[in-house]
Formats: C-alpha cells, structure tokens, sequence
C-alpha cells in the first residue's frame, strides 16, 4: 500500500466521521467539532491530490495550487471556528443552554402529545 493510498483511506475516514458527527449528534460544539473533522479530512485529500503529480525522487513538490488551498482553508477554518465557539458561548450565556430548541412547559398543563 502506498503513502498516497493510505493517506487518501485517513482522508476518507476523518471525512465520514465528521459526516457521522454531524447528522448524529444534536449538541452544537459537536456539530463544531464534526464539522472540523470533515474539514480536516478534505484537507488531506487535498494534500494527497497535491502530492500525486510530485517527483518521488525529490522529496518536496507537487501541484502547488492545491496546497495554497489547503494553507488559506486552514486559517478560514480557524477563524470561522472561533466565531462559532464565541456564539455558541454568547448563545449559553444568554439562554442558559446551548441549543435552540424552545422549551417545553414542565408543568401538568402541557398537552398530552407534548409529552414523551
């Protein structure tokens, strides 16, 4: 097995796994995580595209776009994951809980299709 083949099988798990974590997990600094994760993974595909044309003789190379891709999504990704983790905090802050689900009446005048 080659370094481009099992780079590109990790590439594909981390972005399964952050499909996984996002359509499975209700919390929203999960669905932050996830969405890293899936970020990470299209990351390394990217790195692996950028490395196929290289010489493997020479240890540096490769397409050179791709990996300007990977270095610009990188600090996007870093930037708009503070953003989220910051609202998220604001949203807990204000709220009390971090999702935005309304809240359910606790009391015995909810309706009987309110409670399960």
């Amino acid at each position: 097995m080659s370094e481009a083949t099992l780079f590109g099988l990790c590439a594909a798990a981390l972005v399964g796994l952050g499909l996984y974590g996002l359509v499975c997990h209700p919390g929203a600094l999960r669905k932050i995580l996830a969405f890293n994760l899936l970020g990470s993974g299209v990351f390394l595909l990217f790195g692996v595209v950028a490395r196929r044309g290289a010489d493997p003789a020479s240890g540096l190379g490769g397409d050179p776009v791709p990996q300007a891709l990977v270095i610009t999504g990188l600090v996007v990704a870093f930037a708009a994951t503070a953003i989220a983790v910051a609202l998220v905090l604001r949203l807990a802050a204000t709220l009390g809980r971090t999702g935005l689900e309304p809240e359910r009446p606790a009391g015995p005048d909810r309706k009987p299709e309110d409670r399960s």
